[in-house]
């Protein structure tokens, strides 16, 4: 499984909504907060997109927080700069690459429509091509399961500013810390969650309602499937964020997502941009509902995986 420290929790006795009041965190900046690496080219070279200069300030105001409320509690052991952009920053949007390419794609046709004047079919089909990309692309609701100290949903959150982003999580003190750092950054379209996941997918509210999940070292694939499909509407996507990957737990993830209403859409194999480290994307996709009977109660997923 891929390393996160200070990971997801998918364990709490209760929900509470953002802007709860839980004992604040204190995030007091040092006087010099290191500086994250611009990585201009990186971000271009392998995800075909970066961010302009607000993303780039709120990111290094991310880092900033981050290692402030370390002083506090454990969030991770990944504070050096370039280490930070690749394990958190990088890591997190590489989940969502195709949906940043086709969104730098449509910024790009717009740009060149705007630079000449197409009439007739050539501008129908140009406005249609627009239109599916936006489609594709804008609004969608998403939810971080288990996002820990806020990885992948905040990175994706300032990335794609029209998405709106639930961070769910069982632990009540990494929640007061995110609600405290959207609060700082001014990210207005992610709120915060804290219950169990199991709690939340029977929900009649938060079930089936997304169109993206995202889980990134929270458990074992098949358990990720279960936390995850019963969360997304018909067509929805989830991706699991892994280390090493194997046949086997290919295997396993399909008997699991086959039980579920699922299938896997794609499993992608590559290596981080600075270390070369091992990583998986695996991407399924939501075909048919998900039994009633699913998720299973609290902790049961996790003691007894489908398809194990």
């Amino acid at each position: 499984m891929m390393e996160q420290e200070g990971e997801g929790n998918t364990e709490a006795s209760g929900a509470f909504e953002h802007g709860a009041k839980f004992p604040s965190v204190d995030l007091m900046l040092e006087p010099r907060s290191p500086l994250l690496p611009l990585m201009e080219g990186l971000w271009q070279l392998t995800l075909a997109w970066q961010p302009d200069e607000h993303q780039q300030a709120q990111l290094q105001q991310l880092y900033a927080f981050t290692l402030a409320g370390n002083r506090q509690f454990n969030l991770t052991r990944i504070t050096e700069p370039a280490e930070f952009w690749e394990k958190h920053l990088w890591d997190s949007l590489r989940g969502v690459q195709r949906l940043l390419e086709n969104e730098a794609e449509g910024r790009g046709q717009k740009a060149e429509g705007e630079g000449q004047k197409v009439e007739g079919e050539e501008q129908e089909n140009y406005l249609t091509q627009n239109s599916k990309l936006k489609t594709q692309n804008s609004f969608l609701k998403v939810i971080d399961i288990g996002t820990g100290a806020g990885f992948p949903g905040l990175p994706v959150a300032i990335a794609q500013p029209n998405w709106t982003v639930t961070l769910l999580d069982a632990t009540r003190k990494k929640i007061t810390f995110i609600d405290q750092v959207l609060a700082q950054l001014g990210i207005a379209n992610a709120t915060t969650l804290v219950d169990r996941v199991e709690q939340v997918g029977r929900q009649k509210h938060q079930r089936q309602s997304y169109d993206l999940a995202l889980i990134r070292a929270v458990a074992a694939a098949p358990v990720c499937a279960e936390y995850a499909l019963p969360l997304l509407k018909i067509g929805g996507s989830a991706v699991l964020y892994r280390g090493q990957w194997t046949e086997a737990e290919t295997r396993a993830l399909e008997s699991a997502v086959a039980v579920l209403g699922g299938a896997i859409d794609k499993i992608e194999a590559f290596t981080t941009p600075l270390t070369q480290g091992d990583r998986h994307c695996i991407y399924l996709k939501k075909i048919a509902p998900t039994p009633n009977e699913f998720p299973r109660a609290s902790g049961v997923p996790a003691q007894k995986p489908l398809g194990s």
